[in-house]
């Protein structure tokens, strides 16, 4: 099987990466179910890379449906190390504007309909997750922004991402509740991608692209999905490019990220005493401390 170090998950509107040579599609199996599609495989500039579609490629799935633990698990099985995620976010900031491209550093979560861990069923772990994103692959990715000079687009380094249920918007109360706590964007999936990859020990990062001011902007219709799905064309080219520099980056420059030993630490169970069976549904991501 391949193995890829990098993974990428698009989202809303990435479905694909069009750069992507010597494309295989895999097709994996889970303990915790199939991922959201077949993983593509690939080179970018000869650098092999895992790409998923976090919806589907049909975008069948809702993100309460996205079947997270399959997904990042099945990341897993290809040795990622590394995962840039990217997402298409509502702005809850005037200076944020629809097409500029955030990278957030810090997440709130608003899900209530999601399993967001690997853990349970005989084994208790609880990881470190006050820094909730790798911070180096954050700055990796926000360097690659910078770097290309992409017009008319502004890059945020930093902010926090609110991550809501959905599938419905935010209601206006509920928009401007998100904006009093200071939060910058809004988005429906990737805070529960970073506390799994967080467990797996993959370092994680998100390019969120911006469609929309949400609904509290008194001066913009309220979002609706043609106006999201009209930016995301427009935001699509400059992704793919974001994402094949920091690829290019990483590969020139790999780094040992504090999240490749999270569970160092975390898991408070002796696993001597953990059921077998929760332990076989684990091993991949318990087998270095077996």
């Amino acid at each position: 099987m391949v193995q890829a170090k990098i993974g990428i998950i698009g989202g809303s509107g990435l479905y694909k990466m069009e750069a992507l040579k010597d494309v295989q599609e895999i097709t994996l199996d889970t303990p915790f179910g199939s991922p959201s599609d077949a993983i593509i495989t690939g080179t970018l500039d000869g650098v092999t890379v895992a790409f998923l579609a976090r919806h589907g490629r049909t975008h069948h799935l809702t993100p309460t449906e996205v079947p997270f633990r399959a997904n990042i698990h099945a990341m897993k099985q290809l040795g990622v190390e590394y995962i840039i995620s990217a997402s298409a976010v509502g702005s809850l900031k005037e200076e944020v504007k629809p097409l500029d491209l955030v990278v957030p550093d810090q997440f709130i979560d608003r899900t209530k309909n999601r399993i967001s861990t690997f853990f349970g069923e005989g084994i208790v772990g609880h990881v470190a997750f006050g820094d909730p994103v790798c911070l180096e692959l954050a700055k990796v990715l926000a360097d690659a922004v910078e770097s290309l000079n992409l017009t008319d687009v502004d890059l945020h380094r930093g902010g926090t991402y609110i991550c809501m249920e959905g599938p419905a918007f935010s209601t206006k109360a509920e928009s401007n509740l998100y904006r009093s706590w200071g939060a910058s964007i809004i988005g429906m999936t990737n805070l529960t991608e970073a506390k799994l990859a967080r467990e797996a020990e993959i370092a994680y990062a998100t390019l969120a692209l911006v469609t929309d001011y949400d609904c509290w902007h008194p001066e913009h219709d309220q979002v609706t999905v043609e106006m999201v799905i009209g930016n995301l064309h427009k935001n699509a080219t400059n992704a793919q490019k974001v994402i094949q520099e920091t690829v290019h980056r990483i590969s020139d420059r790999p780094f040992v990220s504090t999240a490749h030993s999270a569970l160092k630490y975390a898991i408070i169970t002796p696993l001597e005493k953990a059921p077998t069976e929760t332990k076989e549904k684990l091993s991949l991501f318990l087998q270095k401390y077996l």
